[in-house]
């Protein structure tokens, strides 16, 4: 059973990675699909939260409760953990880094939102 949770714990730290991928580049599938700003803005205003007042996603703990049901403290798959885990949990991140990270997630959703309002506003 043990094995399940591991599973749990990856499969959590995969939709982890692609909510942040979302998080930063979704407005992007606002040219293609229109309604999906209704998911990507709070999802937005949700990252930019956890990165300026430096808190842990919820997505976090629910990794760790899996890996901890799993008997484990880190995970087991190369791949996941040098490259996935590498990039959701850089090892130098603190503070100050974190705090960068959040207004680097509004300047480039709003490069890609001007983009978008521009390209509406001159049909092309």
């Amino acid at each position: 059973m043990s094995n399940h949770f591991e599973i749990f714990a990856t499969l959590t730290l995969l939709l982890h990675f692609l909510f942040i991928l979302f998080v930063i580049f979704g407005a992007l599938l606002i040219l293609r699909f229109k309604k999906i700003i209704y998911f990507h803005i709070p999802a937005v205003i949700w990252g930019v939260y956890i990165e300026l007042n430096h808190s842990i996603c919820p997505l976090t703990h629910l990794e760790n409760y899996f890996l901890k049901k799993a008997g484990k403290d880190q995970y087991s798959v190369d791949f996941i953990e040098n490259y996935v885990f590498k990039i959701i949990y850089p090892p130098a991140l603190n503070y100050e880094i974190q705090t960068y990270l959040g207004f680097f997630l509004i300047f480039v959703n709003l490069v890609i939102y001007y983009y978008i309002v521009k390209k509406k506003w001159t049909g092309g």
